[in-house]
């Protein structure tokens, strides 16, 4: 049976973010599918709720696993949603993990941090999408650069995504997964503080660290973050022989 891939967005984002690694996996004939979270993308009228983001993972890989192996990829707030939902006690059917941009533990003083900061920029004018569009521009190449805000941006619900984080588990969570996982982070990336735990919690883990890229990973260096998707592709094909 043929390797079935499902995308998770990170937050504010959408099943957009994934143009890059969805045509990469077309064009080899890997079937694959990126959801959209509620309030997100397709469904920006919807109230964020953890039960329903896991709702619509847990569905899309069921859907898949009728049809292959699952390979579940995640970035950033979908990355920790991944993590949280592959090391459920109830072990989903998920065959490998990539976890990108999510190595950091959502509590306390940094997650404070970013829930004043993205509250600030929702007060600007525009809520401040200006600036928003000035570091995309600076940092991703051309190519990739309109995929985060295709689908639009969740500018309402990055507060409640933000607070729900904070009640994961995901020490336990980590420390329940038993696939193949590969944790990617960009080397400037913000989150990477507890990379060294998350690799620790997971005996068959490896840390991927990208040079000279930042949080978006998957967009500012599509071709590294792709040949990585086709290691861990390789890696169920060849344990399926």
């Amino acid at each position: 049976m043929a390797v079935q891939v499902v995308f998770v967005h990170g937050i504010r984002t959408s099943a957009t973010m994934w143009r890059a690694q969805l045509e990469y996996l077309r064009d080899r004939g890997v079937a694959a599918v990126a959801v959209d979270l509620p309030g997100h993308g397709t469904r920006l009228g919807e109230t964020f709720a953890l039960e329903g983001a896991f709702v619509t993972i847990d569905r899309a890989v069921r859907e898949a696993a009728d049809a292959g192996p699952v390979l579940l990829v995640g970035h950033s707030m979908g990355g920790l949603l991944c993590t949280a939902y592959v090391g459920d006690e109830n072990r989903p059917p998920v065959d490998a993990l990539i976890a990108a941009s999510c190595t950091a533990i959502p509590r306390g003083v940094g997650l404070g941090a970013y829930r004043a900061l993205a509250r600030g920029f929702n007060r600007l004018p525009g809520r401040g999408q200006w600036f928003t569009d000035r570091v995309l521009a600076g940092t991703l190449p051309l190519e990739t650069r309109q995929d985060f805000g295709a689908g639009g941006y969740a500018y309402d619900a990055q507060d409640a995504a933000l607070t729900s984080l904070s009640i994961l588990d995901l020490l336990a969570a980590l420390r329940r997964i038993d696939v193949p996982t590969w944790f990617i982070n960009g080397q400037y990336d913000q989150l990477r503080v507890n990379e060294k735990l998350f690799v620790s919690q997971v005996p068959d883990s490896e840390l991927f660290v990208v040079p000279r890229t930042t949080h978006l990973v998957t967009a500012m260096r599509p071709q590294v973050f792709n040949a990585l998707l086709g290691v861990a592709i390789a890696t169920l094909d060849s344990a399926q022989r």
